[in-house]
């Protein structure tokens, strides 16, 4: 069984290091960390000394969160799951740190600053900072920002289950651009609200916090320095990425199972147990009879009586009943025997008519004194038989 489970585990190595083909999860979290994740953006962070935080939980309890006097950022990369109209409110409503607006997925919230995500999946540009030129490593965008010119935005698409949303543009006191196309159209901007200590930073596009990305193009350099020297911690929201806290640790396991070699090992040892139990519940033939006890018989029973008395020394017991089993014997039907079994083998010498059964009395009443040897059991037993020839009635 040990050569076989290290095999096994030698085999499951093997496969796994063999296994080549990324993850093909396109979710911008900081939980993944194939091609299409964030992970590479949350180890730089700490890489630089930034104090990171996964946030699980729904945006309903950012406000729950213990204020540090840290300059924070909340980084709301490119959600998978549409936010809901108590989310968006939430997020407004957060004044204790600064945005990170990423991707199509945070567009609603986006239009709370007078800006939205303009889609071109079948074009193309580069985005590079405002004046540079385009390099060999200059990451490549598929979307990018237009101003909405609104001086608030009304959401109505969730009254009927939830609540509209609605949410007043601020007046900016200053406006960054952080990254243009190489034909001048806004892909990163920081907006600054003339009357709110904390700022927004909206990027059009997600692909530039990719893992991909960050390691191949100037993205990573570009996401980086939004952080380094300027937020002493970040706090990257997870919730919205299928990540929350709440969740089965079943369906986790077996979640886990279908993509490890190791979950596929536990299958097939659990099959293979399954398999030997079944086959060793099955019965093959008929059904063994049980065995009949068989009584003993009354000899046995004398004669485990007499083994048990002869082992425990008891020659007086033995004699004893002996003696009273003669007594129901020869006690008229219908009565019981009571009282002393000694007085009453004195009483039967007035019951004897002839000198022979006057010496048989008496050698019965010799042979129940006390301390009487083995062989005495043995001839109490004849005189009983020979004093019941001579009184039955």
């Amino acid at each position: 069984m040990a050569l076989l489970a290290a095999l096994v585990a030698v085999a499951a190595v093997l496969g796994n290091a063999h296994n080549t083909e990324p993850s093909a999860d396109r979710r911008t979290s900081t939980f993944i960390a194939g091609p299409g994740g964030s992970r590479a953006l949350l180890d730089g962070a700490q890489r630089l000394g930034i104090a990171v935080r996964r946030f699980r939980e729904r945006s309903l309890e950012l406000s729950h969160l213990p204020p540090t006097g840290d300059r924070d950022l909340l980084a709301i990369i490119d959600p998978t799951i549409e936010l809901s109209p108590p989310d968006l409110s939430a997020i407004i409503r957060f004044r204790r740190a600064d945005l990170l607006l990423v991707g199509a997925g945070a567009s609603t919230l986006m239009r709370c600053f007078g800006y939205e995500v303009s889609d071109t999946p079948f074009d193309s540009a580069r985005a590079v900072p405002r004046g540079s030129p385009a390099t060999a490593h200059t990451p490549w965008v598929h979307a990018t920002l237009k101003p909405t010119r609104l001086h608030a935005f009304v959401d109505t698409s969730r009254t009927l289950d939830l609540a509209a949303f609605s949410c007043a543009v601020p007046a900016y006191r200053a406006i960054d651009t952080l990254l243009v196309t190489t034909s001048g159209k806004l892909v990163a901007i920081a907006v600054h609200p003339a009357h709110q200590e904390h700022s927004a930073i909206l990027v059009a596009d997600g692909d530039l916090f990719r893992n991909q990305q960050l390691r191949t193009t100037d993205a990573g350099p570009f996401a980086l320095g939004l952080m380094a020297g300027h937020y002493d911690r970040v706090i990257f929201e997870e919730y919205h990425h299928g990540f929350g806290a709440s969740g089965s640790l079943i369906d986790a396991t077996l979640e886990w199972t279908e993509h490890s070699p190791w979950g596929w090992f536990a299958w097939q040892l659990a099959a293979v147990g399954a398999l030997a139990l079944l086959f060793g519940a099955v019965r093959f033939g008929p059904a063994v009879p049980p065995i009949t006890p068989v009584r003993r018989s009354p000899l046995e029973h004398v004669r485990a009586l007499a083994t048990a008395l002869s082992a425990a020394h008891g020659q007086d017991e033995a004699i004893a009943a002996i003696v009273r089993g003669l007594r129901r014997r020869l006690q008229p039907p219908g009565l019981r025997s009571r009282g002393d079994w000694r007085a009453w083998v004195a009483q039967l010498g007035q019951r004897a008519r002839t000198p022979a059964q006057e010496n048989t009395v008496a050698t019965l009443a010799r042979l129940t004194q006390p301390g009487q040897p083995a062989a005495s059991v043995l001839q109490a037993a004849n005189t009983v038989e020979d004093l019941w020839q001579q009184l039955r009635p």
